[in-house]
């Protein structure tokens, strides 16, 4: 409990400092949190416009793409809040040589090279999504349980650390090759995917973009839970759940053999 403590601690200082940081450039804070916002709306009047000849895409209907699409917009922005930045940085210091003083630091260097800054704009833009979702579910009509709204915390919560191991992934891949910043924008832009409904993927795509790159899973199956099919989610949820922890294993496992790898800037 004393090292969840002083990790936890350790956390809120570097939130700290990511507070100051963007308080001291206002203008840049307010600029990208506008960008971000106008992407989504961007995806809502597409959607808007694919309906107005439509009445629903793979059984999907409009308010329950808008449901989706929110909670496609949480779980991005939670991740880019919480990991984009760090993530997309390692390369730079695997190559410069200051990974070396992440690993001099007292904690575990994974944990140090995921965590150094924080975005509150992307935070921000989570309740632009989470308004959209509360629209939707009263356009709907659904009324949703306690359990429901547990479960959906949970898929979220998956929903971020899915696409946390799988960029963590590729950024370890800088330990063997020299750039690796392609494979990790690459990826991210690859999210964009998961906010169409699943039911359009069929075949290898339907298979690698569930099991191998669950960008699909990771906002289609908090949206069911919530709205589509709620009553009976329990396959898709164990589903995500397993990729989820196969993911963080699997991560944590090439992460210890790529710092093996690792030749310091001293050395």
């Amino acid at each position: 409990m004393s090292a969840l403590r002083r990790y936890a601690e350790i956390y809120a200082i570097m939130v700290r400092n990511s507070l100051i940081r963007e308080m001291s450039f206002k203008a840049n804070f307010l600029l990208w949190m506008a960008v971000e916002l106008l992407w989504f709306l961007g995806q809502i009047v597409f959607i808007e416009v694919i309906f107005g000849y439509t009445e629903s895409i793979g059984g999907w209907t409009k308010w329950e793409m808008v449901l989706l699409i929110g909670t496609h917009q949480i779980i991005a922005q939670i991740f880019q809040a919480l990991f984009f930045t760090n993530v997309t940085g390692i390369p730079e210091l695997v190559r410069t040589g200051k990974m070396d003083f992440l690993l001099m630091l007292p904690v575990d260097a994974q944990f140090a090279a995921s965590v150094k800054q924080f975005a509150l704009d992307s935070i921000v833009n989570v309740f632009v999504g989470l308004a959209f979702v509360l629209v939707s579910l009263w356009k709907l009509r659904v009324s949703v349980s306690a359990a429901q709204i547990g479960l959906y915390l949970v898929c979220i919560g998956c929903g971020v650390a899915v696409h946390y191991g799988v960029m963590i992934a590729l950024a370890a891949c800088s330990f063997w090759i020299v750039r690796a910043e392609g494979l990790i924008h690459g990826y991210f832009s690859l999210l964009s995917i998961g906010r169409y409904p699943d039911v359009i993927y069929t075949g290898f795509f339907k298979v690698v973009f569930t099991w191998v790159l669950p960008v699909i899973l990771v906002a289609n199956v908090p949206a069911r839970v919530l709205g589509k099919y709620a009553e009976n989610p329990g396959w898709s949820v164990v589903q995500l759940l397993v990729v989820t922890v196969a993911i963080l294993l699997a991560t944590r496992a090439l992460w210890v053999v790529a710092l093996r790898r690792y030749g310091s800037a001293s050395s």
